[in-house]
């Protein structure tokens, strides 16, 4: 699996750059099952729990890569699960899911779109979603472009907080990361697609939250 620009990750700053040796990650699962793009970059959504996009990035952390997964909702682009690991398996993006679904409850008749990856095609995530009846949507082979939304808010998470940070732990990026969906993105951080609300703010604008 080649390594989208959503994927790129920051290089550390300072001293540690002189001696922290490091290469791409490679994804050397097996892909199961291969889904039509059904999402069509047709990035809005009528109400909440209709469509979710999903995918995973990499931080450089002075202990090595930490892996973060993340799903959105694209009715008010809320951050409605995410996982973290320092090893990008099948078990990183279904923690996501997982969060996702006890978070927002058992989804009815839901769409959700991830890249072509194995983590995504791997028989323990198409189980998990089968089981929710969750429907499976996948980009179109090496085009980024098919989940915009969701390089969309790996860029903002780089740009808006991980460029100026130098981590000497995963513990720290995790904590990092948290901070930023948690406590800024969701919350606080506002939208143009919202009326420049935030993701919160929208949905309780909207009587779902």
């Amino acid at each position: 699996m080649r390594p989208s620009p959503g994927r790129t990750a920051d290089a550390p700053r300072g001293p540690s750059c002189k001696t922290a040796r490091r290469s791409l990650p490679k994804d050397d699962g097996t892909r199961s099952l291969i889904a039509d793009n059904l999402l069509d970059r047709q990035f809005s959504a009528e109400r909440p729990n209709q469509k979710w996009v999903a995918d995973f990035t990499y931080i450089w952390t002075g202990q090595g890569w930490l892996y973060v997964a993340a799903v959105i909702d694209l009715f008010s682009r809320r951050v409605v699960g995410w996982s973290m690991r320092e090893t990008m398996t099948a078990q990183l993006v279904t923690d996501a899911l997982i969060m996702a679904i006890w978070r927002r409850g058992k989804p009815h008749a839901l769409l959700h779109h991830s890249d072509q990856g194995s983590q995504y095609t791997s028989e323990q995530f198409q189980r998990l979603m089968a089981d929710n009846g969750v429907s499976c949507s996948m980009s179109r082979s090496g085009n980024v472009w098919d989940n915009a939304a969701m390089e969309s808010f790996f860029s903002s998470l780089k740009t808006e907080r991980i460029a100026r940070k130098v981590y000497r732990t995963r513990d720290q990026a995790k904590a990092d990361v948290f901070d930023y969906i948690e406590r800024f993105y969701n919350p606080r951080r506002r939208h143009s697609t919202l009326g420049y609300l935030s993701p919160i703010d929208f949905e309780k604008l909207s009587e779902v939250a």
